[in-house]
């Protein structure tokens, strides 16, 4: 492989995943229930082809040679999340022996293959207990959080360095109190306010813990930052989104990265009479517990425009009272996700960190190609997904120009590393470097793992 796009010295490559979508052993090892492990009881019509969270990719006991697949691929670092509901049955009281055994077991099996852990806090898998209490809702659980947090310090910290509170903290406030598409399907803006507010006061108490533990580690979250391009240079147009881009970046990037939260976001949910409720001593805690790190998850853009419409008054206020969405003619698509694929917006979203947010490290956390009925491309006993390399070479190469202008880039990450289940979607779009039989378990090199196992060797393509 010839090198035209050379990456910085000690690059992370490799990819991400979570607790809930590759653990499976949802009722062993004395775990807990999660939200996902209720709604799946109560609607598994809800879920593609109604499968649920008890097996998933069954990693629980699989890792080693997971981790093994990992180190032969080319990584140096992996992302995964310690569920709570495995780690504190409940949410609060007793840690899970059981638990603190297979977070060793897998955090020392990564050291010895050379694979940086990282370490997430929380993807989207509220213990049902807390959730039962209003989840974010609640400033209690706030505080649970908090804990949760510590133990996992002092149970891990010694050799995990690389710490985040959170992964898209925004999609449990737009999957669960907006737009009905997470448990439990509130519909309710004030209360999406003000989970969205907890879970920033939640985050900044986790790191004010880890501070005080003087460790030589870092801490950050994971934002899914998806620029807001707008329809034309109309002023109004301009306006739309900027206002999406305040309630769907801003909203959670400048409390982390800033300390603080957008004016003109407080001065919009005042005027409309959603401010959550908070305490004053709230804010300095936010300002003093910035992160260190930004991991970015970037699938695909936010194309908006001015409304159309007026909203209907009598309608539940949302975030699209504001802008409509729109769809760019032209547009390059991954059709089975239904989703744009615009490579340049992985750099933009570098250069808005260096030119709005001090150029603070950050490294791509997630981005990838989910795609339905994978074995039609099936050839020789490999998937041969040429569409992934190539989607995956056009990211890099906008991200390498970010760097090359200055960008303080240091890894990317690929979703994810074996088919995983995805929330709603279950095993509908494969995402994996490694293709997941269900019936057997079996785990199949695609032709984008050896790609990027020479991409991995040569720190660059």
């Amino acid at each position: 492989m010839t090198v035209q796009y050379k990456f910085p010295d000690n690059f992370w490559w490799g990819s991400a995943a979570s607790a809930t979508q590759m653990e499976g052993a949802a009722h062993e090892g004395g775990k807990g229930e999660n939200i996902w492990d209720h709604w799946y009881k109560i609607e598994p019509n809800r879920f593609f082809d109604g499968v649920g969270p008890e097996m998933t990719s069954d990693f629980y006991y699989q890792y080693k040679e997971d981790i093994q697949r990992m180190k032969e691929i080319g990584h140096n670092s992996f992302r995964f999340s310690i569920s709570w509901a495995r780690l504190i049955p409940g949410g609060e009281g007793e840690v899970n022996k059981e638990a603190v055994n297979f977070y060793n077991h897998v955090i020392d099996e990564l050291l010895q293959h050379d694979i940086e852990p990282f370490v997430n806090l929380y993807h989207f898998d509220m213990p049902k207990e807390l959730q039962d209490k209003g989840g974010f809702e609640n400033r209690d659980v706030v505080a649970l959080f908090a804990d949760y947090a510590k133990q996992c310090f002092d149970l891990f910290g010694d050799r995990v360095k690389m710490w985040f509170t959170f992964n898209e903290p925004i999609v449990p406030v737009e999957g669960g109190y907006l737009y009905d598409f997470h448990y439990p399907n509130i519909v309710d803006a004030q209360k999406a306010f003000q989970v969205a507010y907890h879970t920033m006061l939640a985050s900044a108490l986790a790191i004010s813990h880890f501070r005080k533990l003087d460790t030589k580690g870092q801490i950050g979250i994971i934002l899914n930052l998806t620029p807001s391009y707008p329809r034309s240079q109309h002023p109004d147009d301009l306006k739309a989104a900027h206002r999406a881009d305040l309630f769907f970046n801003r909203s959670f990037l400048d409390p982390a990265v800033l300390g603080e939260f957008p004016t003109e976001l407080i001065e919009l949910l005042n005027e409309y009479e959603h401010l959550p409720a908070y305490k004053k001593e709230d804010l300095t805690v936010i300002k003093e517990n910035t992160v260190d790190i930004l991991g970015v998850n970037y699938y695909q853009p936010r194309r908006v425009k001015a409304k159309d419409h007026v909203p209907n008054p009598e309608s539940p206020f949302m975030p699209d009272w504001f802008f409509d969405n729109y769809e760019m003619p032209g547009r390059k698509m991954n059709p089975y996700r239904g989703w744009e694929i615009y490579e340049k917006g992985i750099y933009d979203i570098m250069i808005n960190l260096k030119n709005n947010y001090g150029n603070i490290p950050s490294f791509i956390s997630e981005n990838g190609m989910g795609v339905q009925d994978e074995h039609r491309f099936l050839k020789d006993g490999r998937i041969e997904d040429d569409y992934r390399i190539n989607f995956i070479k056009g990211h890099l190469t906008w991200l390498h120009k970010a760097i090359e202008e200055g960008c303080h880039t240091k890894g990317y990450h690929l979703w994810t590393f074996m088919d995983n289940w995805s929330w709603m979607n279950a095993y509908k779009n494969r995402y994996g470097f490694y293709s997941v039989n269900l019936e057997t378990q079996e785990r199949t090199a695609k032709k984008s793992a050896y790609w990027f196992k020479e991409v991995a060797e040569n720190n660059g393509f």
